[in-house]
């Protein structure tokens, strides 16, 4: 069998989705492919996506990063979970953690034997069932013991959160030792073919013409390629996620280094807070329909934890997603493939994941319509996914203290989430669908933290008398108490391993 294989991969745009493509492909394909980025340092990049999920250590392994040089690079810290406050209703807050939550006991899991305990006042708060929420409760973190099989120290899953701009440094570095090619300056024209409108070059400012066979757009929300060039269509979900808007800022840190994100609902939207070693992240997302811009400002500028370090910056952005992401011979990554506010984190992970299925599906020059239509079915059913899970958090709030909030409650959700729901509702069931990237411990935390209660359970929970279930629950806690315990100290963890040199 013939094959004309792609020689020449274009990507347009640098930043974390730019960069973290560059090393993707210059180590999985060895040197085999000429990959030149372009991009251009008077255009700035978004960069506020700081916090990570757990995946991330798998990309860091396939492009053979060392984690601490890494951190170290980055100002980084280690992150266990999202703290959550005031989204079930003013005063509450939860951590939705990484990993497992107890341990599952026979055929049923461990969360059923719980919601019944729970029921009759004989077990404790679902923070005490999972490491990594009673480490971040305690500032605790250290790595996975994987020596240790039966312990909770081996259950321990973590992330990072880093400084974005220096990430996409530290991954250019990588990239251009491993063969990439960068080319500074702006783009002025997209050259298409004629015939298909498949696109066959960039034209820079200087003059120069750099043709490829594959193009990448990581331009961000201008989508230079997928939209400029191909004008491929958006589809805009405002109706179900209303903000818009979002202001950044940093601020000096404070102890302790928190190994944790945290989200704080104010009246139109939501603060991010993101410790990092040298600095801490905060953002303001919210809604300009409810909310005017000087008002988002004083009220992220008043809830900071130490002196801000620039003046906040505004980004807008539309919630949705791109109608292909892969659209004729061009893929769009990151911000140019779509948005998702980063309540849970999954900004670069989305980058991530579409990195791999584009490795998953690579083409050749003839670009396989079938490859082509599951790649996007794929992308498709990952954004929808991570949508629902994003409305949950607005859906199921119970504030009554402004308009944005009321409305969040009412407001139909898609059938997938609410499929989800009424499940839940009934027995406390939570199902995960098509390897779904949110697992069902993410999902119990976030409905039972926002006080979502089910009217029932698996009935196979009762073939365990209450007495056994009660030390079947204390037994885990008790453990987990006794680990977190010998846990070491966040900060200190960072001093002795991965810190970062003082400027």
């Amino acid at each position: 069998m013939q094959q004309a294989a792609i020689k020449n991969i274009v990507i347009v745009g640098g930043g974390t989705a730019g960069w973290m493509t560059a090393t993707a492909l210059s180590t999985i394909l060895r040197g085999q492919y000429n990959i030149r980025l372009v991009e251009s340092d008077e255009i700035g990049i978004v960069g506020v996506g700081e916090a990570t999920i757990p995946m991330i250590q798998r990309f860091n392994q396939v492009a053979g990063i060392d984690e601490a040089e890494f951190m170290k690079a980055t100002q980084g810290s280690y992150k266990l979970g999202i703290e959550f406050v005031n989204w079930g209703r003013v005063g509450d807050r939860y951590i939705h953690g990484f990993g497992v939550l107890g341990q599952d006991l026979w055929t049923v899991r461990f969360d059923q034997y719980w919601q019944r305990l729970r029921g009759l006042g004989k077990a404790r708060e679902l923070d005490e069932y999972s490491i990594t929420r009673m480490a971040a409760r305690h500032n605790k973190f250290m790595p996975p013991r994987r020596d240790l099989a039966n312990s909770p120290l081996s259950d321990i899953a973590y992330a990072y959160h880093f400084d974005a701009s220096l990430y996409a440094r530290y991954l250019r570095t990588v990239s251009e030792q491993r063969g990439v090619r960068r080319t500074e300056g702006k783009i002025a024209q997209v050259s298409q073919r004629a015939d298909d409108g498949y696109v066959d070059a960039v034209v820079m400012e200087s003059g120069e013409r750099i043709e490829g066979d594959l193009f990448i757009d990581c331009s961000g929300f201008r989508a230079l390629l997928i939209e400029g060039a191909l004008k491929t269509g958006y589809e805009d979900w405002n109706h179900w996620l209303p903000c818009d808007r979002a202001l950044a800022v940093p601020c000096e840190s404070v102890s302790p280094l928190t190994p944790y994100t945290r989200a704080t609902a104010h009246r139109a939207g939501w603060q991010w807070r993101i410790p990092l070693q040298h600095r801490t992240g905060n953002g303001h997302v919210y809604s300009s329909a409810f909310m005017e811009d000087e008002e988002a400002q004083r009220i992220l500028l008043a809830n900071l934890d130490g002196k801000p370090l620039a003046e906040p910056r505004m980004v807008k952005f539309r919630t949705g997603m791109r109608k292909l992401g892969w659209n004729k011979n061009v893929v769009a990554m990151g911000l140019a493939s779509g948005f998702l506010e980063p309540l849970e984190s999954t900004s670069i992970h989305l980058i991530q994941s579409s990195i791999a299925r584009l490795v998953q599906f690579f083409p050749d020059r003839g670009f396989n319509q079938l490859e082509v239509d599951e790649y996007n079915r794929q992308s498709r059913f990952e954004y929808e996914r991570i949508r629902d899970f994003v409305i949950l958090h607005y859906k199921l709030n119970q504030r009554d203290d402004s308009d944005f909030w009321k409305q969040c409650a009412a407001m139909p959700v898609p059938d997938s989430l609410q499929h989800k729901l009424d499940l839940f509702r009934a027995r406390g069931r939570v199902v995960r669908f098509d390897n779904e990237l949110f697992a069902e411990a993410g999902w119990l935390q976030v409905m039972h933290g926002q006080n979502l209660k089910p009217e029932g359970y698996d009935p196979l929970v009762d073939l365990l008398p209450v007495e056994e279930a009660e030390k079947y629950l204390e037994s885990i806690r008790d453990v987990i108490g006794q680990c977190v315990q010998h846990m070491p100290d966040h900060a200190e963890y960072i001093a002795q391993h991965c810190a970062a040199t003082r400027r």
